[in-house]
């Protein structure tokens, strides 16, 4: 199977994605350990997505997203399709 390599702007992307995780733990007062525990992922799992890298399951971040609240978050992920919506009037008016 063929690894995907991203692009440094989508790297960048997934790092900020895990810097707002990492900030949401803070805000919290939640240790990594209890975030960890919680979320039943392995610390290390949580610091790499925390540092934003690439191979960590879907699973656990909703697992992470679970404990902080913030599960429904990820059904916000390309509700707002501007270009899918643009492109299908396009072909309606044809």
């Amino acid at each position: 199977m063929k690894k995907a390599r991203l692009l440094p702007k989508r790297k960048k992307l997934i790092e900020y994605l895990g810097e707002n995780l990492r900030l949401a733990r803070l805000r919290r007062g939640i240790t990594m350990e209890m975030a960890a525990e919680r979320a039943n992922i392995s610390r290390t799992t949580l610091w790499k997505l925390e540092r934003g890298e690439a191979n960590v399951r879907l699973e656990s971040l909703v697992q992470v997203l679970s404990i902080y609240g913030l599960q429904e978050d990820i059904l916000l992920l390309g509700r707002d399709d501007e270009l899918g919506r643009k492109l299908q009037d396009i072909e309606l008016l044809k």
